[in-house]
C-alpha cells in the first residue's frame, strides 16, 4: 500500500458537495461487540469522519429484509445481536441514535436498505417473523442466497412497506439502496423465475425486457412511497459502475465487465433520466488504467449520460491508496482521481467504501482529505427538483460574555411548512475590512443544528456571518455581527 506524503498545495475547494461514507453492517463488524462498544465505536469514526470532512453517512439499517433498529415489520438483524430476531442488549435502536449523532455534527443520515436480498449465504436461521418464513413464495433460492422476487407486485409493496414505516418514524434525510436488484448471476445457474414469467409477463416477449421493467416498476413505485411520506427525502441509487459495454450497446463506455442492464437488470439511465431518483452513486471501486473498467473512462462515462440528476462517485479507498498514478508512480491514486472530478463538470460529490477505511487513514487517506481536499466544510449540492427556495434570514444575532468565553446568539428565521423551515445554520468569519464573500467555504467555521456557537479565542476583531439552510440546504441570506 503506498503512503503519501502531505505537503501538497490545497486543492481548489467547493462550496457544494456531497462527502459521504457507507458504513455498512454486513460484513459482521458489529457482532458480539455489545451496545456500549459499538456506541463508541460508532462515535470515533463520526468524529474522525467529521474532521475529514465527510457531511453525510450513509449507514446500512437492513441488509437481509431485517432491521439495525425497532420494527414491527421485520426481525432485529443478526449483524447487530448476533442472532437474527434478538433485540439489543442493553436496548438501543441504532437508527435512531445515529440520526441524532450525525445532525448535531451538521451531517444529513441516509438510511440505507437491500431491498430484495432476503438472506445473505453466511446467514444460516431467520427469525418466524422473517418475511422468507411469513411468506416463502415471495423468495427463491439463489447460490445461497434468498430473493424477494422482483416478478411478484406483493414484493415490491412490502419493501415500500417497511420502507415508508422508516420514513415515518425516522428524521433520516436521505434513502438509499445500492447494487442488488436481480442476483449477480452464477455461471450456470438460471434465475428460477419462470412461473411468474409466464404468469405475469404483461406480452413482454424478451425475459431480460421483462426482468428490467420488473425493476423499473420497483423504482418508481418506492420514488413515490419516499416523496409521498417525506418530500425531503433523498432517494438515492448506487449501482454497479458498469452500465454497459460498447459491444452491448452504442452508448456502453469502453469497457469490458459486468453490466447493470444486462446482467442486473437495472436500467439505471432510465431511472436517471425520468427524474425517478434523486442522486446516483456509481461504484467506480477500479484504479485509473484497469484493463477492463478504467476509472478515467468510467467517471468521464457517467459524467456525460447521468446528468439529469446529481452525481457522486463511490469511491474505493484501500483501492485507490494500493495502486500507483500511472503519470506519477512515486504516489498513490487520489490526487489523480480528485482531478478527474474537477475536470468532469457534473461530479459534486464523492461517498467513500468504506468509513472504517478512511478512519483508518490507509495511505494517509484521511489525512489527505482533512488538511487538503476537504479542508473546509461543505454544504450539500442543490436539488432544486424537490424545493430551490432558500429560506428567510436568521434574526437578532448577539454576543453574549459567558463563564466559558463569548458566545454568538441568534433566533431561526420564521418558516411554515418543511420548504421554509430551517434545520441547521451556517457561521462565517471574516477579518474587519475584509469583504464578505459568502461564496468562500475557507470562511465557514461550523454547519450546526444550534442556534449558538462558540466563538474562538482571538485577539483579531472579527465579523460573523449566520445563514440559515433548510431540508434542501438551500441558504439564506446573512446576517452580520461584529464582535
Amino acid at each position: 500500500m503506498l503512503m503519501m506524503c502531505i505537503s501538497q498545495p490545497v486543492a481548489a475547494q467547493h462550496k457544494r458537495e456531497f462527502r459521504g461514507a457507507w458504513i455498512q453492517a454486513v460484513n459482521g463488524q458489529w457482532i458480539g461487540m455489545g451496545t456500549n462498544q459499538m456506541k463508541e465505536t460508532l462515535t470515533y469514526q463520526l468524529n474522525e469522519l467529521q474532521k475529514d470532512g465527510v457531511n453525510a453517512i450513509i449507514f446500512q439499517v437492513r441488509p437481509e429484509c431485517d432491521a439495525l433498529y425497532q420494527s414491527r415489520l421485520e426481525p432485529w438483524s443478526r449483524f447487530l445481536t448476533g442472532r437474527q430476531g434478538a433485540a439489543p442488549s442493553p436496548y438501543w435502536d441504532p437508527l435512531a441514535w445515529m440520526v441524532d449523532e450525525c445532525h448535531k455534527r451538521g451531517m444529513e443520515l441516509h438510511a440505507w436498505i437491500n431491498p430484495y436480498r432476503a438472506k445473505t449465504k453466511t446467514t444460516k436461521e431467520i427469525a418466524v417473523n422473517h418475511v422468507a418464513n411469513q411468506h416463502p413464495d415471495w423468495v427463491f433460492n439463489y447460490d445461497g442466497q434468498l430473493i424477494l422476487n422482483p416478478g411478484i407486485a406483493a414484493c415490491r409493496d412490502y419493501i415500500c412497506h417497511v420502507t415508508g414505516d422508516i420514513l415515518r418514524r425516522y428524521d433520516v434525510d436521505g434513502l438509499h439502496i445500492d447494487d442488488y436488484f436481480y442476483p449477480y448471476p452464477v455461471s450456470g445457474l438460471p434465475i428460477p423465475d419462470d412461473l411468474q414469467y409466464q404468469q405475469h409477463n404483461n406480452g413482454i416477449r424478451d425475459r431480460g425486457d421483462w426482468r428490467r421493467d420488473n425493476v423499473n416498476v420497483f423504482i418508481k413505485q418506492l420514488c413515490d412511497t419516499i416523496h409521498a411520506v417525506k418530500p425531503w427525502v433523498k432517494f438515492g441509487v448506487s449501482p454497479f459502475g458498469i452500465y454497459r459495454n460498447k459491444r452491448s450497446s452504442q452508448i456502453g463506455s469502453q469497457t469490458n465487465g459486468l453490466q447493470n442492464y444486462d446482467d442486473l437488470y437495472a436500467d439505471v439511465l432510465m431511472w436517471v433520466n425520468n427524474g425517478w431518483i434523486d442522486y446516483l452513486v456509481p461504484q467506480l471501486y477500479w484504479e485509473i488504467g484497469h484493463k477492463a473498467a478504467d476509472y478515467k473512462e468510467l467517471i468521464g462515462w457517467w459524467n456525460h449520460y447521468a446528468s439529469k440528476r446529481p452525481l457522486f462517485i463511490g469511491e474505493d479507498v484501500e483501492r485507490t491508496v494500493k495502486n500507483k498514478d500511472p503519470q506519477n508512480p512515486s504516489q498513490h491514486q487520489l490526487p489523480a482521481k480528485m482531478r478527474l472530478h474537477d475536470q468532469n463538470p457534473n461530479v459534486s460529490g464523492t461517498v467513500l467504501w468504506y468509513a472504517k477505511a478512511a478512519v483508518d487513514n490507509v495511505g494517509n487517506y484521511g489525512t489527505l482529505l482533512r488538511q487538503n481536499y476537504w479542508r473546509y466544510p461543505a454544504l450539500q449540492p442543490l436539488m432544486p427538483f424537490i424545493d430551490g427556495k432558500a429560506p428567510k434570514k436568521v434574526r437578532s444575532p448577539k454576543v453574549i460574555n459567558t463563564d466559558d468565553g463569548p458566545v454568538l446568539f441568534w433566533k431561526p428565521s420564521r418558516g411554515n411548512g418543511w420548504k421554509d423551515e430551517s434545520v441547521r445554520y451556517v457561521v462565517y468569519r471574516f477579518a474587519r475590512g475584509e469583504k464578505v464573500n459568502l461564496d468562500d467555504p475557507s470562511h465557514i467555521m461550523c454547519v450546526t443544528p444550534n442556534t449558538f456557537y462558540r466563538l474562538p479565542s482571538t485577539s483579531q476583531k472579527s465579523v460573523y456571518v449566520v445563514t440559515a439552510l433548510d431540508r434542501m440546504s438551500n441558504e439564506s441570506k446573512g446576517k452580520k455581527r461584529k464582535y
